[in-house]
């Protein structure tokens, strides 16, 4: 315990520093980090005292002295006792013996399986261990020869903390993952002229054409109303495709993303009467109705509906063309079949009617009006005045409508008005007050949102006049605002780490000898990302502030024990070989621990996969990385840094 709790105590308090900062992030990326800010602090904090009181009494208990080689006690009346029990319950039944001589047979057995299994993990462990020290043995010498040569290992750390630097620069940037939410969402947009039952029709064709799809479990269709716009047009449409189980999928190898594509395509080939586009769920609720990003194009110069639609299919033609972005989607439609009521507001006023009287009358008939709410049957229920179908559907409809007046007389509405057919937009969109024009595409699958964000910048920038902004919004505008927000974090991290340990060992330069190893971590993990064909997103860069604590952790194993030896009166290089040769088996004995522990993230699937997936890669590619670095940079970070502070106070 004189050994280990100083380190115990040092990694505890690192990994709680780590985590501070996180708790006190605002906004979306706030609300990730400090899930896992809370938990990790809180339980590493259980976990140091767990191993300064608890464990270090289980250990007394368990781990009793014994001749080294020899066969442990217990397996010798273990086996034969299990193996009884075994023969009393089982064997004696099956091959009809009496429970007595189906004990005996058991316990005989089981003693028989205890030698052979003492003698198979005791041969094992004796070939590990004389291995594992050989290896410690090389591992002294290597790190031997990298002290002599300090100053060109520092010049190669130099480089790699540079390379880490360029990888960061390269790697695509993302914010959240898409994911398989277990449904997709389909927006059809039929010619502006298309009435509800050709709508119905259609949603029914594209209804059996993805009943038929494989991993499709139903679908819900809507016509008339787009859930994707927020819109009803009797030519617009909106169906919710529900997929099958995930372990049903699994199995199949389906993805949703696989899914959408293959719908999609289908879709093209087979629907030609209009619009249709697949798209994925939201990866957060809330935020958006779709997958993918969505802009808005800003008109500021008052340059009418026909100029934006203009722009705004321009826009979608040049993002569908451009590599890396799929699926652009714009809703504005400026010449749509309007019919307008010219009304003579002088007669309107000779016959005694008022203009709101006049349009309260065309919203309850035509549209619908609001009365009340009221309860029943335990639940509140909506009441809306409407006048019947079969009583509006015609434009003669119209003229059967009568008002009464101030006098009490019915005035028939045909005698005050005049209907003529015009075009005008399908709906006005605004956005900061503006008319806008609102564009949803997606990625292409292995491009990341940072990057889909650029080109989609580029494509606004070449196209729009002077007088149109694009503006982002839903999930692109929060990935926008947040920025650079989790390196700052990172970086407070760090330099808490560094106070912390500084307090701790009361020396300004040995934490140097800590905190320079956790560039390496970032670099393996920017690797593994890399290779995986991931962006570095929010859980990537939970996994950067976990990684930060976990390389601190190995480098005080051999930091804390170099110091204590050093202050015997060990000369610096054999204080710290003796650390590396000492503490090398901890230090890969949990690393190992936490590397393989992670397997199930980099391998998971099913509901959530894409977000452990990520953060495992990340964690799991730093921790190895920071393992192999860390056991031989550490060293000689202590030894220089050693060197300098004892040619100090030499000089002084």
């Amino acid at each position: 315990m004189q050994q280990v709790s100083g380190p115990v105590i040092a990694v505890g308090l690192v990994l709680s520093a780590v985590f501070i900062p996180c708790a006190f992030i605002s906004g979306i990326t706030g609300q990730f980090f400090r899930q896992f800010a809370l938990t990790i602090a809180v339980s590493t904090v259980i976990s140091a005292f767990n191993s300064l009181t608890l464990s270090p009494a289980l250990t007394a208990l368990l781990l009793r002295p014994r001749d080294k080689g020899a066969a442990p006690p217990l397996p010798k009346l273990t086996f034969p006792l299990a193996g009884g029990a075994l023969g009393w319950i089982v064997l004696a039944p099956v091959v009809n013996l009496t429970p007595a001589i189906g004990a005996v047979l058991g316990a005989i057995a089981g003693l028989l399986v205890g030698k052979w299994l003492n003698l198979v993990l005791g041969t094992t462990f004796r070939v590990f261990n004389r291995g594992f020290d050989y290896a410690t043995g090389v591992y002294a010498r290597m790190v031997g020869g990298l002290l002599r040569v300090s100053f060109l290992v520092l010049v190669v750390y130099g480089g790699l903390v540079g390379l880490t630097w360029w990888s960061f620069d390269k790697v695509p940037k993302g914010f959240v993952p898409s994911q398989d939410k277990g449904y997709l969402l389909v927006n059809v947009q039929l010619p502006d002229s298309a009435s509800v039952q050709r709508t119905e029709q259609t949603m029914q064709r594209i209804e059996k054409i993805a009943g038929q799809e494989k991993g499709v479990a139903h679908t819900v269709a809507i016509a008339g109303q787009s859930v994707l716009l927020n819109a009803s047009a009797p030519n617009f449409g909106a169906m919710y495709v529900m997929l099958d189980d995930f372990h049903s999928r699994v199995k199949r190898h389906l993805t949703g993303e696989m899914i959408a594509a293959q719908l999609q395509a289908k879709l093209q080939k087979q629907i030609g009467e209009g619009l249709v586009n697949v798209f994925s769920a939201p990866p957060i609720d809330g935020l958006g109705t779709a997958g993918g990003f969505k802009i808005v194009i800003e008109d500021r110069g008052d340059n009418g509906a026909d100029k934006l639609q203009e722009v705004a299919e321009k826009v979608v033609d040049q993002g569908n063309h451009t590599p890396g972005l799929r699926d652009l989607f714009a809703s504005v439609r400026a010449n749509t079949p309007w019919l307008y009521l010219d009304i003579d507001r002088a007669a309107a006023k000779r016959m005694g009617l008022s203009m709101a009287e006049v349009f309260n009358t065309l919203q309850v008939y035509l549209g619908s009006l609001y009365v009340n709410d009221f309860n029943r049957f335990g639940r509140t229920w909506q009441v809306n005045v409407q006048a019947a179908a079969d009583f509006r559907s015609q434009i003669d409809d119209l003229k059967q409508i009568k008002i009464r007046n101030q006098q009490g007389n019915m005035v028939p509405l045909a005698g005050l008005m005049e209907v003529r057919d015009i075009s005008g937009p399908t709906m006005i969109t605004r956005y900061n007050l503006y008319r806008c024009a609102p564009i949803n595409g997606s990625p292409v699958p292995g491009v990341s949102s940072g990057e889909a964000l650029e080109r989609m910048e580029k494509v606004t920038r070449d196209e729009l006049p002077r007088s149109m902004r694009p503006e982002w919004t839903e999930l692109a505008l929060l990935q926008l605002q947040t920025g650079n927000t989790a390196m700052w974090v990172f970086l407070l991290a760090v330099v808490l780490v560094f106070l912390v340990l500084a307090a701790q060992y009361e020396s300004w330069s040995l934490p140097l000898a800590v905190i320079l190893v956790v560039p390496m971590c970032l670099l393996c993990s920017v690797a593994a990302v890399f290779m995986a064909r991931m962006d570095v997103n929010i859980f990537t860069q939970v996994g950067f502030v976990v990684l930060i604590g976990l390389a601190c952790k190995n480098a005080i194993l051999i930091v804390e024990f170099a110091k204590a030896q050093r202050e015997s009166g060990i000369e610096r290089r054999e204080a710290t070989l003796a650390a590396c040769q000492l503490r090398l088996r901890p230090i890969v004995m949990t690393s190992l621990a936490f590397i393989l522990g992670v397997v199930p993230l980099v391998l998971a699937q099913g509901a959530g996969a894409e977000m452990r997936r990520t953060l495992g890669t990340a964690v799991f590619g730093g921790m190895l990385g920071v393992t192999i670095f860390g056991i031989f940079l550490t060293p000689v970070f202590y030894y220089v840094i050693q060197w300098l502070k004892d040619l100090r106070s030499s000089d002084q």
